[in-house]
C-alpha cells in the first residue's frame, strides 16, 4: 500500500512539475483539464482549480477568470473535476442546469455552491443548455420535450388546457385556479401548464375576480371562512 501511495505521489509530483510558467507572473490555463489552471509568481507555478461546475478563461482580463462553461471554448481541454453535485437539481455545485426530468424544458436551476434556485422560461421558451438562456424550442433543441398539461398535482389538480385571459384579452402567463373546497389556498398554473399549489398569507382568502388573495369581506363565499378562529381568540 505504502508503495502505491507513493507512485501516486510522484507521478503527480512529476506532472506538477512538468508545467513550465509561459511568463513570470500570471494565470496560464491547464493544456488537459479545463477547470484547473496555474497561478505564476516569479516564475514557481501553483496549481489551482475552479469551483465545481465553473471552467478557466484565460481571455478574461479580471483577477477570476473561472465563468460559465457555455462562455468558455476549452478547445482540447476536455477533462474536469469529479462533480460535487448536492441534489439532482445541482449535479455540480456551480451552474445553470435543466430540470431532471427531460420532458420539462421550461424549468431550470441556477446553483451557487449547491444551493438550488428554480427559474422559469417565458412564453413557450425552452432552457437551452448550449448557451444557459431561454430560446425557442427549435433553438434550444431539447428532444424529449413534452407539454406538462399532463401534470397532477397530489390532489389531482391539473392545469386545464384553455388559456386564460385578463380584462383587455391578453394571455394571462401564470394564470390562477380557486381551490374546490378551501378559501385559503389556489392553484397556479406556471406557463399554464405547471400546476402548483398556492396558499394565502393568514387572514386572507383567494378572490377568484381579481385573480389574487384578498380580505374576506370582498368574497362572499368565503366571508366567514375564519369565522372559528376568531370566535376561538374571543373567548
Amino acid at each position: 500500500m505504502k508503495a502505491i501511495v507513493l507512485v501516486v505521489a510522484c507521478a503527480f509530483a512529476v506532472a506538477h512539475a512538468q508545467f513550465k510558467c509561459p511568463k513570470s507572473r500570471g494565470q496560464f490555463e491547464d493544456p488537459i483539464q479545463c477547470d484547473k489552471y496555474y497561478e505564476c509568481d516569479e516564475g514557481v507555478a501553483t496549481e489551482k482549480i475552479c469551483p465545481d461546475g465553473l471552467v478557466f478563461d484565460p481571455t478574461i482580463k479580471l483577477v477570476n477568470k473561472c465563468d460559465q462553461p457555455f462562455n468558455v471554448d476549452c478547445g482540447d481541454r476536455l477533462e474536469l473535476q469529479e462533480p460535487q453535485g448536492t441534489s439532482e437539481f445541482c449535479p455540480r455545485k456551480n451552474g445553470f442546469f435543466s430540470h431532471p426530468d427531460p420532458a420539462i424544458c421550461n424549468i431550470f436551476y441556477s446553483c451557487i455552491n449547491g444551493e438550488e434556485l428554480e427559474m422559469n422560461c417565458m412564453g413557450g421558451l425552452h432552457f437551452d443548455e448550449k448557451t444557459g438562456n431561454c430560446a425557442w424550442a427549435d433553438i434550444a433543441g431539447r428532444v424529449g420535450c413534452g407539454s406538462n398539461s399532463n401534470k397532477k398535482l397530489s390532489d389531482g389538480f391539473m392545469c386545464p388546457k384553455e388559456t386564460r385571459t385578463d380584462k383587455n384579452g391578453q394571455i394571462i402567463t401564470h394564470p390562477n385556479y380557486p381551490h374546490p373546497s378551501d378559501c385559503s389556498r389556489f392553484y397556479y398554473c406556471l406557463n399554464g401548464i405547471e400546476p402548483r399549489a398556492g396558499q394565502c398569507d393568514s387572514g386572507l382568502v383567494y378572490n377568484e375576480d381579481v385573480q389574487r388573495c384578498d380580505t374576506p369581506d370582498n368574497v362572499p363565499e368565503c366571508k366567514d371562512w375564519y369565522k372559528d378562529d376568531d370566535e376561538k381568540r374571543t373567548h
